[in-house]
C-alpha cells in the first residue's frame, strides 16, 4: 500500500463569489459596487480571485458588465485575477481585458453538459483545443472545471474511471490546471478523499483545485478531506454565496471565511487576513440585498471570549 501524501501546512484560496456568487442573484449588483467589493477583497491576501464570466449576457444578465469590471478594478502583486469563459468568444473579450488566468468549463457527465453548456464532454474538449491554440502566446493561465465530478443531478454517480479519463485528456490537451467540482454538493469526504489521492498521484505536477458546494452541509468536511489527501488549493464564496443556475437544487460554495477559519485554527496557512476577509463579508447582505449562510461572521471566531454575567461573577 502505498503511503499517504503530506498534509499541506500552506494552502491558497480562490475567491469565486464575484462570479460564481453573484451569477444566482436576482439583482444586478452595479459595476462600481462590484469593483470596490473586489478591490476589497483583493486587499485581504486572497491569493486568486474570479472576477466575473465573459459569458452572454442573456445568460448570466448579472454579468453583464464583465469587461467594465475586470479594466476598472485593482490589479495587486500576487493576485491573480482569473475569469471563467465559455466559448471562443469569451476567450476573446477576456484576453482584451488582460486577465491572468482563463478557467474553462465542461461537465463530467453528458446530460449537464447539455443543459449547462450546450455540448457533451467530447465536443467541450473540441473547443478547448481551439482555445488553446489562440491563447497560447498570451502568457496568461488555463485551466479547465469539470463540472459534476462527485455526481450529476440528472444521472446520478459519475463513475470515476470516466473522470480520471476527462482529466487525462484535459492534460494532454495542455490545460495547465484542473478544477474538480462537486457542482451541487453531492460529494461525501470518503469519495473525495479517494479521487483526490489517485489524481495527485496520477499528476504530481498539475495543480489541482477543490470546488465544493455546502447543498447537504458537507462543504467543510469534503474540503478537509481533500486537504487530508493532499490537495492545497481550494476554491470559496465570501458568504456562502452562490450555486448553478443550470443544475437543479445548487446552493451555496463553502464559505471563505468559514473555509479560512477552519484552516487557521488546525494551523494551516491561508495567507489570508481573516479579521480583513470577516470585514469585507458583513457587507455583504446591504450589497445584495439579503442574508446569506455563513456561519463565522454572525458567531465570530472561535477565539472570541464573552463576560461572564453579573450573577456568577
Amino acid at each position: 500500500m502505498s503511503q499517504p501524501l503530506p498534509c499541506p501546512l500552506k494552502v491558497e484560496i480562490n475567491e469565486v463569489a464575484p462570479r460564481d456568487g453573484l451569477q444566482i442573484e436576482a439583482r444586478f449588483v452595479p459595476t462600481e459596487e462590484k469593483i470596490r467589493w473586489i478591490d476589497a477583497l483583493s486587499a485581504t491576501g486572497l491569493r486568486r480571485i474570479e472576477a466575473t464570466s465573459f459569458t452572454s449576457p442573456k445568460a448570466i444578465p448579472t454579468l453583464r458588465d464583465a469587461a467594465d469590471v475586470m479594466t476598472a478594478i485593482q490589479r495587486r502583486e500576487g493576485v491573480d485575477m482569473t475569469v471563467l469563459v465559455p466559448n471562443m468568444k469569451g476567450t476573446e473579450r477576456a484576453l482584451a481585458c488582460q486577465v491572468d488566468e482563463i478557467n474553462l468549463v465542461m461537465s463530467a457527465s453528458k446530460s449537464h453538459g447539455l443543459v449547462n453548456l450546450h455540448m457533451t464532454p467530447e465536443q467541450s474538449l473540441e473547443q478547448f483545443a481551439t482555445i488553446l491554440n489562440v491563447s497560447k502566446n498570451s502568457g496568461v493561465f488555463i485551466n479547465a472545471s469539470l463540472s459534476t465530478t462527485f455526481g450529476c443531478p440528472f444521472e446520478g454517480e459519475v463513475p470515476e474511471a470516466r473522470v480520471l479519463e476527462l482529466i487525462a485528456k484535459l492534460i494532454a490537451l495542455g490545460i495547465q490546471g484542473v478544477t474538480l467540482c462537486d457542482t451541487t454538493g453531492m460529494a461525501n469526504p470518503a469519495q473525495v478523499k479517494r479521487l483526490c489521492e489517485v489524481v495527485l498521484r496520477r499528476w504530481p505536477e498539475t495543480p489541482f483545485t477543490l470546488h465544493f458546494h455546502n447543498t447537504r452541509g458537507m462543504g467543510l468536511a469534503n474540503a478537509l478531506a481533500a486537504w487530508q489527501a493532499g490537495i492545497k488549493r481550494f476554491d470559496a464564496s465570501l458568504g456562502g454565496m452562490g450555486g448553478c443556475p443550470f443544475a437543479p437544487g445548487a446552493t451555496g460554495n463553502v464559505c471563505t471565511e468559514d473555509l479560512v477559519h477552519m484552516f487557521e485554527t488546525m494551523g494551516v496557512d491561508t495567507g489570508v487576513d481573516l479579521d480583513a476577509l470577516l470585514a469585507v463579508a458583513s457587507t455583504l447582505p446591504d450589497l445584495i440585498g439579503h442574508d446569506v449562510p455563513g456561519q463565522v461572521v454572525k458567531a465570530g471566531k472561535s477565539t472570541r471570549r464573552y463576560s461572564m454575567p453579573a450573577a456568577h461573577v
